[in-house]
């Protein structure tokens, strides 16, 4: 018989890409609010800086996702650590964007999108999911899983083919992931936020500098792209917000499938999201200056 008076167990989350930006703020968020979080790093420099002030019971973890041996040490580390219980969540963060007009991209940096974004997304659910619900010999009410997309799964903007590809991708997969995994009760939930305030656009200008467009018939549009990124980059929602988001995805008795954390979401995504693709192309031809000369 349950003992009801006994206190309930901490709920447990992993997240990947904890080290700056929306990862980092949703770990310590989750962490502060009473949940056991394991936080993947890619080096132990960014885990000392995860754990300094953090609240609560935060891990850092070194977790690549695009690592095969380091995606099982976690599951092992994660595994033990639970004992018999369950996962509650996990949120699949981790990510890369870099600029780059789609037809004279090199594939590697085409590839390094879907191998982090994308399968490496995949490599963790798929190595999770015994631990969500999938293994029978676990207790505890089925985990879930949130994936952090972006307006970029919904609109395709110049500059960013690489990038929201594989955003388009991790829409479909969530969907499916949500249709496929009812059979052990796990939630999919996809949280495609607008601009936040973190380090990712930041990143993807200095991966730039080399001047790899430069005399390229889209050297100047690529230039009022990066600008218009980076402004958004600062002006943006605080990376707060999108963990609050995450939050409700996780614990609401009835979550969303999507949430769409935007700032001035009318203009920004639900119009956006609604015009004839052909109203859209000519505002971003016109906004970028891709005009036919």
């Amino acid at each position: 018989m349950t003992d009801l008076t006994a206190p309930a167990l901490p709920r447990s989350l992993l997240v990947t890409g904890a080290s700056t930006g929306i990862g980092e703020a949703c770990a310590r968020h989750m962490a502060a609010r009473g949940w056991t979080v394991f936080a993947g790093v890619r080096s132990l420099k960014d885990a000392d800086a995860l754990k300094d002030g953090a609240m609560g019971d935060l891990r850092p973890l070194i977790l690549d996702v695009t690592k095969p041996e380091q995606v099982e040490a976690a599951v092992t580390t994660i595994g033990t650590a639970l004992g018999n219980k369950r996962l509650s969540g996990l949120l699949n963060n981790a990510g890369i964007a870099k600029m780059g007009p789609l037809a004279i991209q090199p594939l590697d940096d085409f590839e390094a999108h879907f191998s982090v974004n994308v399968f490496g997304l995949l490599r963790v659910t798929q190595a999770m999911v015994p631990l969500l619900g999938g293994d029978p010999a676990r207790q505890g009410p089925p985990g879930r899983i949130v994936t952090i997309t972006s307006v970029g799964g919904k609109i395709a903007a110049p500059f960013l083919g690489a990038y929201t590809a594989t955003k388009h991708a991790n829409e479909a997969m969530t969907d499916t992931l949500r249709r496929e995994l009812a059979i052990y009760g796990i939630d999919a939930i996809a949280v495609g936020p607008g601009s936040v305030r973190t380090p990712i656009w930041n990143k993807a200008e200095k991966d730039n500098e080399d001047g790899l467009y430069s005399g390229s018939d889209w050297e100047k549009p690529l230039e009022i792209f990066e600008e218009t990124m980076l402004k958004g980059g600062k002006t943006g929602l605080p990376p707060q917000k999108i963990a609050e988001v995450v939050e409700d995805a996780l614990s609401s008795r009835k979550p969303k499938a999507r949430y769409a954390p935007v700032p001035d979401k009318l203009t920004n995504f639900t119009i956006a999201s609604r015009l004839p693709k052909r109203w859209l192309d000519a505002i971003f031809i016109k906004r970028f200056e891709l005009k036919k000369k």
